[in-house]
């Protein structure tokens, strides 16, 4: 019974034994296998890293005003006769816009009028009763301001006549028109919003410690979210003498180009101040940057010599750097960083430093500093 066992145990001692060796064999040459394999290396975009001149920028928001702008409405009472105008017509200065009743005033007119020719025929005879002496002086005075009464009261009337007529103060766009054919205004009553919208103010505000870089005329870029694609040139108006308490800002007021009218009043805008001189950056994609709470890098590719062929690789180098100011698709790089450096621009979250690479810019993505994109 114990030989048996004996064998028994042998037997399995001999089979573990082989499978073991077979297991251990393979583990041998997928050691050997991985140690010949060489890993390709990996697809990256890059871009040589260039100084170059950037605009010195003061940001600000801002809200659209009519140089001029007036809720046109009645000087005097009276019905509607005639309108003369169209919602968002544009009209010129003293254009009329508004026809009211003046019956009742040219009846007065001719009644007044009446009475300066008859106060004018009483002068004359006043003048020639006199040359025969069969007139005092003082007639002829009460004559002459009888006459002088008569005319003001002429003029009294016809101004009358023309306040009926409502006209355009200045040249610009009317807005919706808010009066009907035959109805009765009363003195104040709105008929029509008048703006002048070329050129156009624009409000903003900067912070007091910029005040000594603002001076008149200087160059201003305005945008607006309603035409992204349009960028409206104007200058510095007006530099408020004052600074808000509370904000410790100062009102600044500029005058914007609007010929195709598309800034309306009371629009929200982007407002940059361009100042006169320029700064030199290193200026990188910002997709180019790993950013990390302990600290942020970019990828540099070094050219070096593989120590087993001879033949020149790029190898990746993560570099940390000091970031300064974006602008666009680009972010300035303030320290740690050498122009005529290549670096990577895109993918940087799965690389790390020793990596072997090789550049293909086919699908490198856009970058401007005035990006503008098609879907937003």
């Amino acid at each position: 019974m114990f030989k048996r066992l004996l064998i028994a145990f042998i037997g399995v001692g001999i089979l573990i034994g082989t499978i073991v060796y077979i297991k251990l064999d393979q583990f041998s040459a997928m050691e050997k296998a991985s140690a010949n394999m060489l890993m390709p290396p990996t697809v990256v975009t890059a871009q040589t890293v260039k100084a170059v001149q950037w605009e010195e920028l003061i940001p600000a928001v801002g809200s659209v005003s009519a140089l001029q702008g007036v809720t046109v409405s009645a000087e005097e009472g009276g019905r509607i006769t005639q309108i003369l105008f169209e919602s968002n017509d544009y009209v010129e200065s003293g254009q009329a816009l508004i026809q009211l009743d003046t019956a009742s005033e040219k009846s007065q007119l001719a009644s007044a009028i009446a009475a300066e020719e008859l106060a004018k025929t009483e002068l004359t005879r006043q003048k020639k009763l006199r040359k025969n002496n069969m007139t005092s002086v003082e007639a002829i005075d009460r004559a002459a301001a009888q006459l002088k009464d008569s005319v003001a009261q002429v003029g009294v009337i016809e101004a009358l006549i023309d306040k009926k007529t409502v006209r355009a103060p200045f040249s610009g766009r009317l807005g919706f028109r808010q009066v009907d054919l035959g109805q009765i205004l009363s003195v104040g009553d709105p008929i029509v919003i008048l703006q002048s919208l070329d050129p156009m103010y624009v409000n903003f505000s900067v912070p007091q410690q910029k005040l000594s870089l603002l001076q008149k005329d200087m160059h201003v870029r305005i945008k607006s979210d309603a035409h992204p694609e349009s960028t409206f040139d104007g200058k510095i108006a007006h530099i408020d003498l004052e600074v808000d308490p509370v904000t410790r800002n100062v009102q600044v007021q500029a005058l914007a180009d609007n010929a195709d009218e598309k800034l309306r009043v009371g629009m929200f805008v982007n407002v940059e101040l361009v100042l006169p001189e320029k700064r030199t950056v290193l200026a990188v994609p910002a997709t180019a940057v790993l950013y990390a709470s302990f600290g942020n890098s970019v990828f540099v590719i070094d050219k070096q010599n593989n120590q087993d062929t001879g033949e020149s690789e790029l190898i990746l180098r993560q570099q940390f750097v000091t970031l300064g100011s974006a602008r666009g698709d680009f972010i300035d790089v303030t320290d740690g960083l050498n122009a005529n450096e290549t670096i990577v621009t895109s993918g940087v979250f799965k690389l790390a430093s020793g990596t072997k690479v090789v550049i293909d810019n086919t699908l490198a993505p856009k970058i401007s500093l005035d990006p503008k994109p098609s879907d937003s």
